[in-house]
């Protein structure tokens, strides 16, 4: 029995992207789908080009400089979108224009307020339309799980002979189980006609907690693509995360039989540390597959049968995924090109500068601590590399608190006009720092969550800020790193202005979509 290929779609910045907070700039969406490229993705959503000008020239990026996958584009079912998407992906090798109109009662009455047949025409001629653009189209029913099946059969049929290549079937609000989403991909292929000539397609979210088995129900029966997103990113609850599908599929091979993908499994983590550096989404420890807890054994039980025979409580190697038995540790006097060989074992891709840069504050971090670790050159990278652009630099934060004191801050912030200064009191000295920025830079986003953690153990590891603010229409996450966890709660909260202004400057009347 030959092997079938299971098409790996990654939407990370397309739909993981639209998680609240989650916002990437161009270069970031950059170097995820390099990375993306590197694990062997088959598809890479890169945006939804017709929304705003950054979306636009971060998929005509990807289109230009990522090889490999196919790029793909999203629009919705008219011709704007359509040309958008078909211009920001002429430099693309290989190009997809993923198109869409929701078909569910629901959606067509109170959403598009349109009748079926005509939700049906503008169908077709949307896929005529990406089809003059590229012979790679791929057409979504919106809300597919809650559309009349019969209008189902008959606007998939009639976008097959329209040219689409490729079906996808979203549970756009994640309603359905298993058993009924199986069920729908088995019904579509026994009553579509013409449907043995297009690749059917999974899209499921996770309210339920469903769309990683929503998504291989829908492989059992017939589906041929997965679209899902690193770390299960997305809307609400999210997506379906791709380490999990990838990685039922590739252990159990018994229960899949000759079905695979063709993923480089040893990328999957550090594809997600990379897209939880950026996008400032914590992993949660207990997370399947990548969380920190998904390799380790406390029970003496478990310790002891794992000692014996790994297979006694391990279904799946931690190598599997990319992760090393062995963790390495540098020091004050490691050398700047072990250093530099450390970073790209680690997956870092840096420039002579860049290098110059990282090496430079990790010498300063090695000062202050014996042994410098994998997660403190990770944070090292995020906080002083991949930094967003700078509208507003923390040059200088002095904190003054104690026992009957009145918490007091004072911060020098560079701009483009120069430096400004300005000192504030607060009901501690995060709160106190915190009221300093905002006299600054004039600005005061409402902060909807603010979290430390160390990132490594000891009373000397590197303390890692994470702080969410409210911008005027979406939340927006900075992340901030030092041995003074004073130091790296005001670098996260500079970090998510920065992100807020630059992203807001950009974006301005973006529109966002849900599959």
């Amino acid at each position: 029995m030959s092997s079938e290929r299971v098409l790996i779609f990654d939407t990370t910045l397309r739909d993981g992207e639209q998680s609240p907070g989650a916002s990437l700039s161009i270069s970031e969406k950059l170097e995820i789908a390099q990375q993306l490229a590197k694990m062997r993705v088959d598809v890479i959503e890169a945006g939804f080009p017709v929304s705003s000008p950054a979306q636009f020239e971060a998929t005509r990026l990807c289109a230009e400089n990522v090889v490999g996958p196919v790029i793909c584009g999203l629009a919705r079912a008219s011709e704007k979108d359509i040309e958008a998407a078909g211009k920001a992906l002429q430099a693309a090798e290989r190009r997809r224009i993923h198109t869409f109109i929701a078909t569910s009662p629901i959606h067509m009455k109170h959403k598009l307020r349109k009748k079926p047949d005509e939700v049906l025409k503008m169908a077709v001629e949307a896929v005529k339309m990406a089809a003059a653009f590229t012979s790679d189209v791929e057409f979504s029913p919106e809300d597919a799980c809650r559309s009349e099946m019969p209008f189902l059969y008959e606007i998939l049929t009639a976008v097959i002979a329209a040219g689409a290549t490729t079906l996808n079937i979203p549970d756009t609000v994640g309603y359905v189980l298993p058993y009924e989403y199986g069920r729908i991909i088995a019904q579509l292929k026994e009553n579509v006609k013409g449907i043995e000539r297009a690749v059917i397609s999974t899209h499921c979210h996770n309210d339920l907690g469903m769309a990683a088995a929503n998504s291989l129900a829908g492989v059992r029966n017939g589906a041929r693509q997965i679209e899902c997103t690193i770390n299960g990113l997305g809307e609400r609850a999210g997506n379906a995360a791709m380490e999990e599908v990838v990685m039922a599929m590739h252990t159990r091979a018994d229960f899949f039989g000759e079905v695979t993908t063709g993923i480089k499994t040893t990328e999957i983590y550090r594809t997600s540390q990379l897209v939880s550096q950026l996008t400032g989404f914590v992993i949660q420890p207990n997370k399947a597959i990548v969380g920190s807890n998904a390799f380790a054994h406390e029970s003496g039980i478990h310790v002891d049968g794992i000692l014996k025979e790994r297979k006694t409580y391990e279904i799946m190697t931690p190598e599997t995924i990319g992760l090393s038995g062995s963790r390495m540790v540098l020091g004050r006097h490691s050398g700047r090109h072990g250093f530099a060989d450390r970073c790209k074992s680690l997956g870092y891709n840096l420039s002579k500068e860049q290098v110059d840069i990282a090496y430079d504050k990790f010498l300063q971090i090695a000062d202050k601590k014996k042994e410098v670790f994998d997660e403190d050159i990770a944070a090292i990278i995020t906080d002083e590399v991949r930094t967003v652009d700078s509208v507003y630099t923390l040059d200088y934060l002095q904190v003054a608190c104690g026992t009957g004191t009145l918490p007091t801050a004072s911060v020098k912030i560079r701009t483009a006009e120069g430096v400004v200064q300005a000192a504030a009191c607060g009901d501690g000295p995060v709160d106190a720092a915190y009221e300093a920025i905002r006299q600054a830079t004039g600005l005061c986003p409402k902060i909807e969550n603010y979290a430390i953690r160390a990132l490594t153990g000891g009373k000397e590891a590197l303390g890692e800020a994470t702080v969410r603010v409210r911008g005027e229409k979406r939340t927006f996450i900075g992340r901030g790193a030092s041995t003074d966890i004073i130091e790296a709660s005001a670098k996260a909260y500079v970090d998510a202005i920065n992100r807020m202004v630059t992203t807001e400057n950009n974006e301005t009347g973006e529109t966002r979509v849900e599959l």
